[in-house]
């Protein structure tokens, strides 16, 4: 059977260019998704990184004026990956991250720098490129979420090429908002301003083009594509949702198995599995003398690998530290974010060394070590799309504790009196997502330590959780097929 060509939009894709987890399933797909018989070509922006790891690059395509320059579409292979890459130096070749300046300012164009990656992918799935067109577009958030547009509207108003679309949403609290004045130079017609077009509260909406416009709508959990329904969750989209909901899927991220494998991980003082957990107790203590914490086996560490955001409980986690450390507990923590929240943390490693270890930035590395060596990973988040570090947790053997939101709902079997007793929990959950309710789950998790038994069942259910690609690469192809041409 010839493989179904799927072009996949994004802004970022790990391990060329990644802030976050959008990253870590745009790179983690295609080969996902080869089982499946889908060939999938993946376009990114060629941000300096990007353009200094696929040595060998091919154009194939180009623009003479594309947003205010020229610029190329480069074909490379790079991390296993089949990657188109849009190189626009007037766009992307700038210091900083993807999204702001080296002093974490939004660039005042990034409309138009995001703009300029649909604008390429409408034209590849229109067929700019000799010898490969798309039979499917899957767009990635509002970095991506013209691309429909471009497809409506463009080409003088010519209408879908022939291409099916899929617009997957990792996060709707971000949705690429711009004035109304930027229509044209964003080369969108009047038409296109729109309740059923771009049109989004007086602006132009990214997030919501992608939303309205494409064939289907995905989101990376089931319960997150519920919660998203609400005017709670739905950040003034939930009618346009509602509106869909027969088209909006909610399709549970997974992990790299090969990336975040105890088994074979460079990271990791030693090796370990589900049959070899032994391994674990070298990478105990390598994390507590790589954080500066008591060399005390019979004190658990807390883990949290996170954004130090409000969406991500920062605050929370600062209100229940006290809690934890007078249970015994101590804790290691990687991070980066809010001012008020780096400052907390680092005055509690402060207050409190030995028991409270901070490193504040990204560490590859330690965030491997984190998973490996904690005995239990909080994740206190207000909301959760789906969430990854959870499933590192669990293939890693960290307990996790999270709040009942989103994908972590969906991932992680909470210790519960019956779920006990059947002998299936892999961590545990908590709701409300308040101080008090991470606080209880604290007192929970203190428990489930002291029976060890129970905690040795727990960890070694979370050992062999599923949590990888198969069962979700399953139903994006399936997806794919329905709104192929």
């Amino acid at each position: 059977m010839t493989p179904l060509r799927v072009l996949s939009v994004a802004s970022e894709c790990f391990p060329l260019v990644k802030t976050g987890g959008l990253a870590d399933v745009v790179g983690a797909l295609p080969a996902a998704l080869a089982a499946r018989g889908v060939a999938m070509r993946t376009l990114i922006p060629g941000f300096p990184g990007v353009m200094g790891g696929i040595g060998g690059a091919a154009p194939v395509g180009g623009f003479d004026d594309l947003f205010g320059g020229p610029a190329r579409i480069l074909a490379a292979r790079a991390a296993g990956l089949d990657l188109l890459v849009l190189d626009a130096p007037h766009l992307y070749d700038r210091p900083g991250g993807p999204y702001a300046d080296p002093a974490g300012r939004d660039w005042p164009d990034n409309p138009g720098r995001f703009a300029a990656l649909c604008w390429a992918a409408a034209a590849i799935a229109r067929g700019a490129l000799e010898g490969w067109r798309p039979a499917v577009l899957h767009a990635h958030d509002w970095q991506a979420g013209l691309a429909a547009a471009y497809l409506r509207y463009g080409a003088g108003g010519a209408g879908t090429p022939g291409v099916g679309t899929v617009f997957t949403v990792h996060n709707l609290a971000f949705q690429g908002w711009a004035p109304a004045g930027l229509l044209g130079a964003l080369r969108l017609p009047p038409e296109a301003f729109h309740i059923d077009g771009v049109e989004f509260f007086g602006g132009i909406g990214a997030l919501k083009a992608g939303l309205r416009l494409s064939d289907r709508i995905t989101t990376v959990s089931p319960t997150y594509a519920r919660e998203i329904l609400t005017p709670e969750e739905g950040h003034g989209l939930d009618g346009l949702l509602r509106a869909r909901a027969g088209d909006l899927r909610g399709i549970l991220n997974g992990i790299d198995e090969a990336v975040w494998d105890p088994a074979a991980d460079p990271h990791l003082a030693a090796p370990f599995d589900a049959a070899r957990p032994e391994g674990r107790e070298a990478n105990r203590a390598a994390l507590r003398a790589r954080m500066g914490l008591e060399d005390d086996p019979a004190r658990p560490v807390l883990g949290v690998v996170t954004r130090l955001t409000g969406q991500k409980g920062a605050d929370l986690l600062l209100a229940a530290l006290p809690g934890a450390l007078g249970r015994g507990m101590s804790l290691a923590l990687l991070g980066a974010g809010e001012a008020g929240a780096e400052a907390g943390l680092r005055a509690a490693a402060a207050a409190h060394p030995g028991r409270v270890g901070v490193r504040i930035g990204y560490d590859e590395g330690l965030a491997h070590l984190i998973q490996g060596g904690c005995d239990a990973l909080l994740v206190p988040s207000r909301f959760e799309p789906c969430g990854l570090t959870q499933l590192c947790a669990l293939r890693y053997g960290a307990v996790p504790v999270v709040a009942r939101v989103g994908g972590l709902a969906d991932t992680v079997i909470d210790a519960n009196e019956a779920a006990l007793a059947a002998g299936v929990a892999t961590g545990i959950q908590f709701a409300p997502t308040t101080a008090a309710g991470l606080d209880g789950a604290l007192g929970r998790l203190d428990a489930l330590w002291r029976d060890r038994p129970a905690w040795e069942t727990v960890r070694a259910n979370a050992l062999r959780a599923p949590v990888g690609w198969a069962r979700s690469a399953a139903g994006y192809a399936d997806l794919y097929r329905e709104v192929a041409f």
